[in-house]
């Protein structure tokens, strides 16, 4: 484990999506669209769904927003022409990012994500020149304020679930997963009642990059609000050291 605490940036995180329900709201109803259309409208049998309405719960959408959602993508399947792309790119000093985007437009999410990084004084890469540098993993953390266990139950249930690692943080508990293990392991600590901040598959760098140079970060920060404010991305990633 790095030892860098993710708590604080997820309530960050949180509040800046409190702030702006509208952008992660449609997030979130772009993944329904797309997991409906792989594979179903049943969360029974449809693990992808299970995990992204975890997802939609921990981020206070509302249960019957949900269900219109599945329903609306249920009716429209032959509508929903979203498709996931990811681009990679480096932001001032070399500060490594990655974007995930899922669009009906390549052509307009590209042109917007190169933008974002140029008003940045960033610059897209080739695919792969900077995600060599993250682990993709799922994570899970959770508030100690929120759990009740103690850390070494909550540890053994991760671990005997499938989890690869657990660590325990000043405020938190932190859970890191295989990709493939991710939706097991959530559904597991799920049905024992474990209260998860967060709960994704992620890019988790393996070093971070300190940026002391205020300039340097005012620019960086001009990229991220720009693709924050994209309705196409998804998820941004970088190896910065908060």
């Amino acid at each position: 484990m790095s030892g860098h605490s993710k708590f604080a940036n997820i309530k960050h995180k949180k509040e800046k999506n409190d702030a702006a329900k509208g952008k992660i709201f449609t997030i979130i109803g772009r993944e329904i669209a797309v997991a409906v259309k792989e594979g179903g409208s049943d969360p029974a049998n449809n693990s992808r769904l299970r995990d992204i309405i975890a997802k939609a719960k921990a981020n206070n959408m509302p249960n019957d927003t949900i269900e219109r959602g599945i329903k609306k993508a249920a009716g429209e399947l032959g509508a929903v022409n979203y498709e996931y792309v990811t681009y990679e790119g480096y932001g001032p000093n070399g500060i490594a990012i990655i974007v995930d985007a899922l669009t009906d437009n390549k052509n307009r999410t590209a042109s917007n994500v190169r933008n974002a990084f140029t008003k940045g004084s960033g610059s897209i890469g080739t695919q792969g020149c900077v995600s060599y540098m993250f682990d993709q993993k799922g994570q899970i953390i959770i508030d100690k304020e929120e759990c009740d266990m103690e850390a070494d139950d909550l540890m053994m249930m991760a671990l005997d679930a499938g989890a690869e690692d657990f660590s325990e943080e000043e405020d938190s508990f932190e859970i890191l997963t295989s990709p493939d293990d991710f939706s097991t392991v959530r559904q597991a600590l799920e049905e024992q009642g474990v209260p998860m901040a967060s709960a994704e598959v992620t890019m988790i760098p393996q070093t971070y990059v300190a940026l002391t140079d205020e300039t340097a970060l005012k620019q960086l920060n001009r990229t991220l609000d720009l693709l924050d404010e994209d309705d196409d991305v998804q998820a941004v990633y970088t190896n910065l050291e908060e």
